[in-house]
């Protein structure tokens, strides 16, 4: 088997997990690495060919991308204690905490190789946590904390990262420097970012296809990252600034058909790039253990303790920090106010893929031609702590949601649904006043348009109506719901005719699909 008949096998296998993790109730990110371990030991299947320093630049900024286009920033400011104490704060605890443990092991190696440990093991995986979050029904506000936690820790991380491998394989390390080059990385992204979502909002508005508007979004993350990086800044949170800038500003109210073409595109591509991405760590396992030899069976205990460490410094520091952030924000943050909710949160602190580039990505050598100080250590310990906190933690989070009891709110998140969607309906309600008093609208219409928005204003929300209107809403509603069955049935129709004419003789394909796509937007608005 070649390499292209593996990748496109871990394609394959990242489309069928998706239903398989539904029905087991197993994340898909779990499920495509135990697919990659299993594809890593048969030995039909070739070792994985891509360079440790692609990793990153492949991978990360479409993942990050997605996971940003979804946030918010006005939660970010809002929310921003919290970010920090876990973003921040925990990855620079956890990294002194295993660097401290990892230079007792290896007292021999420099302190700066201990450090560079510490920082490709600190920071969790948002992709997966959320995936695996997501999977179990976890309540909004945990998600969203998850997914602000994976967004900023992994500029923390491989920030301390890269000056640790940089001091080891310079031989020197300066503590002011360090932290005069963490600044510049930070100044660097967010500049990159906000100016190159400046340049693509400019861009997009002379592209009138949304096809070409969803390419353009998938190219520059991409940019962002390499151009962060090639400036010596952080690509990562260059892409997360690029992410929540056009979530911000990119997406105007009547952008209909890009939100369909861009939600299913990226869709799509965050389920494949997932399933690589986690298919990829565990067929990088016999890489690994090829690179370490035999003398793997030795580094378990280090691996062990290194495991013990990541774990239990998020424990010790989760339960206190959401104490304390809660005070300090008296209630006006969503945290996690209760310690089951603490508790869901550390068993997700699940490491993936950076931590999995960053470990290859370690020199082989220093200045002067000599091996990196414990590199196979490092590189071993670090597949381990991946492989427990996804495969282990990852299969027992549901029980232990489970155990705690952990509601997940779907009532109240419906509740707060049905109330957007009565903003919309009065929005639509009071627009449809201001027209018929400017443009003398025939009554009838007026009367039709108006019975629509509040039949489904009482079907939302019927406490809100009295009891009279509600009752007579009601019967309205079942006059709408059978008009809307038949306008479906009409238009369903309309679709079939339409795919017919697609094979006769002589239909052009292009003129008939934009015909059918215009059929489908209607469905969709309808």
């Amino acid at each position: 088997m070649g390499q292209l008949s593996l990748l496109f096998l871990v394609l394959l296998a990242s489309v069928v997990t998706v239903p398989v993790g539904r029905r087991t109730g197993i994340p898909q990110p779990v499920l495509m690495t135990l697919i990659g371990l299993v594809f890593a030991v048969v030995p039909q299947i070739p070792n994985i060919g891509l360079e440790p320093a692609l990793i990153l630049p492949l991978v990360l900024p479409p993942l990050v991308f997605g996971v940003a286009r979804r946030a918010s920033l006005v939660y970010f400011r809002a929310n921003l204690r919290s970010v920090l104490l876990l973003a921040v704060a925990l990855v620079v605890i956890t990294t002194t905490a295993v660097a401290g443990a990892f230079h007792a092991l290896m007292p021999a190696a420099p302190v700066a190789a201990a450090v560079a440990m510490g920082a490709l093991v600190s920071p969790p995986d948002p992709v997966a946590a959320v995936a695996v979050a997501g999977s179990v029904g976890l309540p909004r506000r945990l998600v969203a904390v998850l997914e602000s936690e994976g967004l900023f820790n992994d500029v923390t991380a491989i920030v301390i990262y890269s000056l640790a491998v940089e001091a080891v394989v310079a031989g020197d390390f300066s503590v002011p420097h360090a932290l005069l080059r963490f600044a510049e990385s930070a100044v660097l992204a967010v500049v990159i970012g906000v100016a190159l979502g400046w340049l693509t909002t400019k861009v997009a508005t002379l592209l009138d296809d949304p096809t070409l508007q969803v390419a353009l979004n998938l190219l520059v993350p991409f940019a962002a990252y390499v151009l962060a990086e090639e400036a010596e800044g952080s690509g990562v949170l260059a892409v997360v600034v690029l992410g929540l800038y056009l979530a911000e500003r990119a997406i105007h109210a009547d952008d209909v058909s890009y939100r369909l073409v861009g939600t299913a595109f990226w869709d799509i591509v965050e389920t494949l790039i997932t399933g690589v991405a986690f298919g990829l760590i565990g067929l990088e396992l016999a890489t690994v253990l090829k690179d370490v030899g035999a003398g793997w069976h030795s580094m378990l205990g280090d691996a062990a303790v290194v495991i013990a460490v990541v774990v239990g410094v998020r424990l010790v520091w989760l339960l206190p920090a959401a104490w304390l952030s809660d005070r300090l924000s008296h209630g006006t943050e969503d945290t996690p106010l209760s310690w089951r909710e603490s508790v869901v949160l550390w068993w997700s602190g699940m490491r993936g893929v950076a931590t999995v580039a960053l470990a290859l990505a370690v020199p082989l050598t220093v200045h002067g031609g000599a091996p990196f100080p414990g590199r196979s250590r490092i590189v071993f310990v670090a597949f381990c702590v991946v492989l427990f906190t996804l495969v282990v933690q990852g299969m027992t989070l549901p029980w232990l949601v489970w155990r705690l009891g952990i509601d997940p709110h779907l009532d109240r998140r419906e509740q707060e649904q049905r109330e957007l969607w009565w903003r919309a309906s009065k929005a639509a309600l009071e627009r449809l006043h201001e027209l018929a008093d400017q443009d003398k609208l025939p009554g009838e219409i007026v009367e039709k348009l108006r019975e629509r928005q509040h039949d489904r204003m009482a079907r939302l929300c019927p406490e809100q109506y009295e009891q009279e209107e509600a009752e007579e809403a009601h019967e309205r509603a079942g006059v709408l719901r059978k008009f809307r069955a038949l306008e479906q049935d009409l238009l369903a129709a309309s679709r079939r005719e339409i795919v017919q004419a697609r094979s006769e003789p002589g239909a052009d394909p292009e003129l008939v699909d934009e015909v059918l796509r215009g059929l489908d937007l209607r469905s969709e608005r309808n």
